[in-house]
């Protein structure tokens, strides 16, 4: 006779069964095969039964953790099996040698744009997966004051300085000459109009004042309107996006045509859609590991890949946001352990 089957509930999976499922996922990753029962209880030191184990196998599969191919074969872990077992691994914080060179790395090179694709390398070399990292400005920025300065050759130093201390500057070149005192008088016109607004309130009305029919005569407004479309207020607010990895798609057993691979590549080039679906799968609380199995909703050739991420407070105007994009079938102990030790390494930096 059969041992009997376990009494489980949607909410509760007992220790053991938890054990078998994590062993069929393990199994799974390791040899991308459905997995009999045997094979799980020749893995275990308790000796359970591979009957017992079938019986165990059933339960998960009515929640939705296994799928059963073939009448015969194995079972296979879902994504729901997945992101459990994914949810399950504990994220180390020791960092080794790896870890204090990209401190070293970041730290002497503290620039936004450096720092993120540095930080991009590095998850891509520690997973051999794709690293994806993101620089959003963050929308509350506010304008302290702007400083524009004179140069020769029809150039001007445009600086912006905003509320939370950090300084952006561009070189404008413009077509015709601008003098010293115009240029006071616009930056006068900006700070007392402007100063203590939102950065994205400012371009709004900027672009109404500038859309009147006014602007056309009024001589103050159409210098300004060279320097804005030059980039004066956007300096800074252009969202930066990073991603590497892409040729380790290539050896990856997805079961992905050509076709279907050569979208893929497509949509991972697009940095609007790569901010999409960091903004779809990275929702939820600030500082809060995430774990997202199956991402067909991203795209369609996304559907047997996993991500996994976490989205970083703003600090200097900043949020970032991490993740590494791999099969379901990836190192989810070392995916998770590095996307931790990141995440804590970025927030330790000084700003």
């Amino acid at each position: 006779m059969l041992p009997p089957r376990t009494a489980m509930t949607e909410s509760g999976l007992t220790p053991r069964t938890v054990e078998v499922l994590h062993s069929i996922v393990q199994s799974y990753i390791e040899t991308g095969e459905p997995v009999a029962s045997r094979t799980i209880a020749q893995r275990r030191k308790d000796h359970l039964s591979p009957a017992t184990i079938r019986n165990i196998m059933a339960d998960l599969a009515d929640m939705g953790y296994l799928a059963q191919p073939h009448t015969s074969a194995g079972r296979v872990p879902t994504a729901k099996a997945f992101r459990h077992y994914a949810l399950s691994v504990s994220q180390h914080r020791s960092g080794g040698a790896d870890f204090a060179r990209l401190r070293e790395e970041l730290i002497e090179h503290p620039g936004v744009e450096e720092r993120t694709e540095r930080t991009t390398h590095f998850l891509t070399e520690l997973t051999r997966n794709v690293g994806i990292v993101a620089a959003i400005p963050a929308a509350s920025q506010t304008l302290e004051r702007v400083e524009l300065v004179w140069l020769p050759d029809r150039r001007v130093l445009m600086v912006v300085v905003t509320g939370d201390g950090m300084i952006r500057n561009q070189l404008a070149q413009l077509k015709v000459p601008v003098s010293p005192a115009e240029l006071e008088s616009i930056r006068n016109y900006l700070n007392l109009e402007f100063s203590g607004w939102t950065m994205t309130a400012i371009r709004q009305e900027l672009d109404r004042r500038l859309a009147e029919e006014r602007a056309a005569y009024d001589t103050l407004l159409t210098r300004l309107s060279m320097l804005y479309k030059q980039g004066l207020l956007e300096m800074g607010m252009t969202p930066l996006v990073f991603l590497d990895g892409t040729s380790n798609l290539l050896g990856l057993d997805a079961h992905l045509t050509t076709e279907r691979l050569r979208e893929l590549f497509r949509a991972l080039e697009e940095k609007q859609r790569l901010i999409e679906m960091l903004d779809q799968f990275l929702s939820g609380r600030t500082d809060e590991l995430q774990v997202h199995v199956g991402l067909g909703e991203a795209h369609p050739a996304l559907s047997q890949f996993s991500m996994i991420g976490i989205r970083l407070a703003a600090t200097g105007g900043v949020e970032t946001r991490l993740a590494v994009l791999g099969p379901m079938r990836m190192n989810y102990p070392r995916v998770v352990s590095t996307v931790s030790l990141v995440s804590h390494l970025l927030r330790s930096l000084p700003q």
